[in-house]
C-alpha cells in the first residue's frame, strides 16, 4: 500500500468521499445558463462560481450538509434577482406602501405579467430532463465548467471566445415631421469625443445640470389692451407615441387638431409625482430627481410666473388625488397651493387600482368651464383614465388600454371644438406625464416603470390656439429638436407676452423659433437614463453606469 493510500485509509474523515457534488442546485444553475443564453437575465459569473463553491465544499457531517442547503436557499434567490435586470431589492422596499395600496385583484394581474408560461414549460421540462439524466451522468461537472467558462471568456480576446452581447440603440420615432420650426436655443447637445465610462459619464451628467441651472424664462408684461384668454394644461398620465402606435390610433383626428406637435419631447421621469412637479417647476432648466423637493427658486414656478401676470391659478383632477399623496405634493412642491376642483355629485364611470373613483374627461372639463371666470386662468388638468389597472364600473376584468385611449381623445376633441364652437379663448397645452410602458422589456415587464427608458418618456406634447380670429389651417407644425419642459415654459412666456388672439393671425414663426434645446436624460429616484454616443446608459443607485440592456 503506498503512503498516500495508507493516510486516505486511516483518515477518519477520506476527503474523496464527501464531494457530493451540486444535486438539485444543478437545475438552479442550468436554468439560470438558459436564461442568460437567451438575454433574458445578466449573470455575474464570479457570483455564481463562488456560490457553487461554497455547496461544493466537502462537509462530512451529513447535518452540517443539510444545514448548508437550507442556508443557501435566501442566498439563491437574492443571487438569481441580482443577476436578473429588475431594479435594485431596496427600490421594491421604497415602494411597499404604494404596493400595500393596490387592491387584490391588480396585484394578481401584475403577476402574471412576471410568469411567462413559455419559460414555465421550458423550466418543466429542463426539470424532467435533469431528473431522467442525473442518475446515469454526473451533471455537476459540464455545470461547474460551463461557470467557469463564462468567468474565463470576457478575459480571451474577441474573436476567439464567441460574439459579446452589446446593447442596441432605442429610437422611438414620432410622425413623420412635417416642417423643421425650432432652433437649437439655448443648450447644446454635445458630441462623444471620449469612449463611455464612469466618469465620462458622470462628469457629463454633472455638466449637464450646471448648465440647466443658468437656464430660465423671463416672463414680460402682458401687453396694453391684448385680448385675455386662458391656459389649460392637459396633464395626461400614461401616455406615450409608443402607447399611441401599439393601440393603432396614429391617425386620431385629435392629433391633427393640433396647432403644433413636439416629436421629441422628454418627459425626463416615469412618474406622476415627479412628472407634475416638472411641469410645475418648468420656468427653469431641468433640475436633478433630488433638486424638484425642497427649495426651489421661486422663478422656476410656471403658475406662480403665472400669477404674477394676472392669471388666477386653478386645479382639476378627475381622481381623488390620495395616492401617493400627489395632491399634497403639487400643492407643497410644485407652487399650485390651491384647492382641487369638487367632484361632488359626479358620476363615477370607472375606478383605478386602487378602488378609488375615475371621473370621465369630458365631464370634468365642462365642469371647469361651467364654474370658470370672466378673467385669465391658468389651470392644471391631471387625468389618470389612462393609468395600468382601472376597470368600468359593472364590469369585470380591467379596461383595454385602447378603448380607454380612443375615449380619452375623443372627450379632448370633442371638449375643444366644444370650446371653439362658443368662441373661447384659451390655449390649451397637452403635456403627458409619462407613458404606460405598454411593451416590457428585459429590465421591465409591461406596466412597470421604474426605470425611465426612452419607450416612456418620449411622449406626444401639442398645442391648440382656441379662439384664433383667423385659426391655423392645415397640418400641425412639428418642433423636432429635443426638448423638455423649458420649451413649454417659453412657448407660454411668449403667447402671453404678445397679443396673440387680436384679428390677424399669430406669428407661428416667430413663437416657434429658438426653444430651448434639452437632451433626453430622464431620472427617477435611484436611477438615471442618459443618451452617449447614440446608445441609452443606465445608472442605477449604488452601481456604475452600462448599456440599457435591449
Amino acid at each position: 500500500m503506498s503512503h498516500t493510500e495508507s493516510i486516505a485509509a486511516t483518515s477518519p474523515f477520506p476527503v474523496s468521499r464527501y464531494w457530493r457534488g451540486l444535486g438539485l442546485w444543478n437545475l438552479y444553475f442550468l436554468c439560470k445558463l438558459a436564461l442568460y443564453w437567451q438575454g433574458a437575465i445578466d449573470f455575474d459569473a464570479l457570483s455564481n462560481l463562488v456560490f457553487a463553491a461554497f455547496l461544493l465544499i466537502p462537509l462530512p457531517p451529513l447535518w452540517l450538509h443539510r444545514l448548508r442547503h437550507l442556508i443557501a436557499i435566501p442566498i439563491g434567490v437574492a443571487l438569481f434577482y441580482q443577476d436578473t435586470w429588475l431594479p435594485p431589492f431596496e427600490r421594491l422596499l421604497a415602494q411597499s406602501s404604494q404596493v400595500g395600496a393596490m387592491s387584490p385583484a391588480y396585484l394578481l394581474e401584475l403577476a402574471s405579467r412576471i410568469i411567462s408560461w413559455h419559460w414555465v414549460g421550458g423550466f418543466f421540462v429542463l426539470a424532467v430532463g435533469y431528473g431522467f439524466v442525473a442518475p446515469w451522468l454526473r451533471v455537476t461537472v459540464p455545470v461547474v465548467l460551463a461557470l467557469v467558462w463564462l468567468g474565463v471568456a470576457p478575459l480571451i480576446p474577441e474573436g476567439i471566445s464567441g460574439p459579446v452581447r452589446s446593447a442596441q440603440t432605442v429610437s422611438p420615432e414620432g410622425p413623420a415631421q412635417v416642417t423643421n420650426t425650432a432652433g437649437q436655443g439655448a443648450a447644446s447637445i454635445p458630441t462623444p469625443a471620449e469612449e463611455a465610462s464612469d466618469s465620462v459619464l458622470d462628469d457629463r451628467l454633472e455638466a449637464f445640470y450646471a448648465d440647466e441651472q443658468q437656464r430660465h424664462t423671463a416672463f414680460t408684461e402682458r401687453p396694453s389692451g391684448a385680448a385675455p384668454f386662458d391656459l389649460l394644461f392637459l396633464n395626461v398620465c400614461s401616455l406615450s407615441w409608443d402607447d399611441i402606435a401599439v393601440s393603432g390610433l396614429e391617425d386620431h383626428p385629435l392629433l391633427d387638431y393640433l396647432d403644433v406637435v413636439f416629436d421629441n419631447f422628454n418627459s425626463a421621469t416615469s412618474y406622476s409625482g415627479p412628472a407634475g412637479l416638472r411641469l410645475l417647476q418648468a420656468s427653469c432648466g431641468q433640475p436633478s430627481h433630488e433638486a424638484l423637493y425642497g427649495e426651489v427658486p421661486e422663478r422656476c414656478h410656471l403658475f406662480d410666473n403665472l400669477a404674477e401676470l394676472g392669471f388666477e391659478s386653478s386645479m382639476v383632477l378627475n381622481h381623488d388625488g390620495h395616492f401617493d399623496d400627489y395632491l399634497t405634493l403639487l400643492q407643497r412642491e410644485g407652487g399650485l397651493d390651491v384647492p382641487m376642483m369638487s367632484t361632488a355629485g359626479m358620476e363615477v364611470p370607472m375606478v383605478a387600482f386602487d378602488d378609488s373613483p375615475v371621473f370621465r374627461d369630458l365631464t370634468m372639463l365642462r365642469e371647469w368651464e361651467a364654474q370658470q371666470s370672466d378673467g385669465a386662468e391658468a389651470v392644471f388638468y391631471n387625468t389618470v383614465t389612462l393609468h395600468d389597472g382601472n376597470r368600468y364600473v359593472g364590469q369585470r376584468g380591467f379596461a383595454e388600454y385602447d378603448v380607454r385611449l380612443s375615449q380619452l381623445f375623443d372627450d379632448l376633441l370633442a371638449f375643444l371644438k366644444q370650446l371653439e364652437a362658443e368662441g373661447r379663448r384659451v390655449a390649451v397645452f397637452m403635456v403627458p406625464e409619462h407613458g404606460a410602458a405598454l411593451r416590457g422589456d428585459r429590465m421591465q415587464f409591461a406596466g412597470m416603470r421604474e426605470v425611465p427608458n426612452p419607450l416612456i418618456t418620449h411622449v406626444p406634447v401639442g398645442v391648440k390656439l382656441i379662439g384664433l380670429e383667423t385659426p391655423r389651417q392645415g397640418e400641425p407644425l412639428h418642433v423636432s429638436e429635443p426638448s423638455s419642459y423649458l420649451a413649454l415654459s417659453e412657448l407660454t412666456a411668449r403667447l402671453v407676452g404678445n397679443d396673440v388672439f387680436d384679428d390677424t393671425s399669430p406669428d407661428w414663426s416667430t413663437l416657434l423659433a429658438d426653444l430651448p434645446v434639452t437632451p433626453a436624460i430622464s431620472e427617477n429616484e435611484a436611477v438615471v437614463m442618459m443618451p452617449y454616443g447614440g446608445v441609452p446608459y443606465i445608472r442605477l443607485q449604488g452601481d456604475g453606469w452600462m448599456p440599457y440592456p435591449q
